[in-house]
C-alpha cells in the first residue's frame, strides 16, 4: 500500500459514493488507475465492502483510543507508513518529548482493537507502545481528531 492507496481510503471514508472521475481528479491519476487500485484493495481484503449507514444507524465506534509510540532510532518514516495503512487508525501525528507518535484508534469492539493494537506492536521499529482507552467526553470533540 502506497501513499496514493492511502489518500484513495480516506477519500472514499469521506464519501464511498464519489464518482471514479472525481476520486480520479483528487488523486491526480488515471480514472482507469483509480479503478485498478479500488479493485486490488478489494481483492485483497483491505477494503472489506462498501455500506449504506442511516441516520438512526450512526453511532460512535465503541472502542477508542489514544496511543503513544517511541519509534527505534531512524524508524520513524517507516513506521508512519506503516500506520497510515491501518484503517482503524483515525488521526497520526509525529510529536517530541518522550513518545515519537500519538494516534486515535477506533475499533467496533475490544477484541478487534486488541488485535489491531497488537498488530501495530508487530511492526519493525516500533519498541514500545502506551495505550489510554478513552470512555467519555466532557468538552470538546468526542471524536478527538488530533
Amino acid at each position: 500500500m502506497d501513499d496514493t492507496d492511502r489518500k484513495l481510503i480516506s477519500l472514499l471514508r469521506a464519501d464511498a459514493r464519489q464518482p471514479i472521475a472525481s476520486l480520479s481528479a483528487a488523486l491526480g491519476v488515471s480514472r482507469s488507475t483509480v479503478k485498478a487500485r479500488i479493485d486490488r484493495l478489494v481483492e485483497s481484503g483491505t477494503i472489506q465492502g462498501f455500506t449504506v449507514l442511516l441516520s438512526a444507524d450512526v453511532a460512535p465506534a465503541s472502542v477508542r483510543a489514544v496511543t503513544m509510540v517511541e519509534v527505534e532510532s531512524r524508524s520513524t518514516e517507516r513506521v508512519i507508513s506503516q500506520l497510515r495503512g491501518f484503517p482503524e487508525v483515525r488521526s497520526l501525528q509525529t510529536t517530541n518529548g518522550r513518545w515519537d507518535i500519538i494516534m486515535v484508534i477506533e475499533t467496533a469492539s475490544l477484541a478487534e482493537f486488541d488485535d489491531v493494537l497488537r498488530q501495530i506492536q508487530r511492526r519493525s521499529g516500533v519498541a514500545r507502545t502506551e495505550t489510554n482507552i478513552l470512555l467519555s467526553a466532557h468538552k470538546g470533540d468526542a471524536g478527538l481528531s488530533l
